[in-house]
């Protein structure tokens, strides 16, 4: 790798963390690019030659936070299988119903920029579906390919990665009902409407009732990561 990539690698990545430190203390709306470039001590010019936008500079952290969670990672390494299908739904369903009630709020607030780019120029959502597509979209596709070869589920539609965005914007949607300090929306108890959406989307993308009764309460534990010494041992 050239000096000059590398220098542009870092100060990329100097951006980055000025943002993040912007962005944790200002919140996205009162956050400017003009104030993380002097946080990062260079031109609002540069910045924008590394991040056209703001939408695009968060958005680039939030994924640079998802690709650093270990559990994601153990998870995305698993093999596609129908369980592996089974999992990435539970644990996008649990990951959403805990939104509301995450002590900093952080996801909330995110879930609820999300909404308000779909109602103005769309950008951050484009890029945040982009970055999800990329990150999780291929282990589900190969994982209900899996589940379909197997007979473990039917073929629904011909654009399997489409179901996984139904899936997402159920979850999404019945998570926005209850942010409000008074929901919008009372599904009831709260581990059954986990039991109940979870088996809403696993039929909505083609899992049949044995497959579903066989997988559904298997509790998957991601494995520890490992821990290298200072030799890599």
């Amino acid at each position: 790798m050239s000096t000059l990539r590398m220098t542009g690698d870092l100060r990329r990545q100097l951006i980055l963390s000025a943002a993040k430190r912007c962005f944790a203390r200002h919140g996205f709306a009162g956050t400017t690019t003009k104030s993380v470039a002097a946080a990062a001590a260079i031109s609002e010019g540069l910045l924008f030659k590394h991040f056209p936008t703001k939408s695009a500079l968060y958005a680039e952290i939030l994924a640079e936070e998802c690709e650093a969670d270990p559990a994601l990672h153990r998870l995305l390494e698993l093999a596609p299988s129908t369980e592996t299908l089974v999992i990435l739904i539970r644990e996008m369903v649990r990951h959403f119903q805990g939104v509301a009630d995450a002590p900093d709020q952080q996801e909330a607030q995110r879930l609820r920029l999300m909404v308000t780019s779909h109602l103005d120029d769309g950008e951050f959502a484009r890029l945040i579906y982009e970055k999800i597509g990329k990150l999780i979209g291929s282990i589900f596709t190969a994982s209900l390919a899996r589940a379909i070869e197997t007979g473990d589920a039917s073929r629904i539609g011909r654009e399997p990665l489409n179901l996984f965005w139904f899936a997402h914007h159920t979850v999404v949607m019945a998570t926005l009902a209850g942010l409000p300090a008074v929901p919008c929306l009372t599904y009831g108890n709260a581990a059954d409407l986990e039991r109940q959406l979870c088996e809403f989307i696993l039929r909505g993308i083609g899992l049949n009732e044995n497959a579903i009764v066989a997988q559904l309460d298997r509790e998957w534990t991601p494995a520890p990561a490992l821990k290298l010494d200072a030799e890599g041992g």
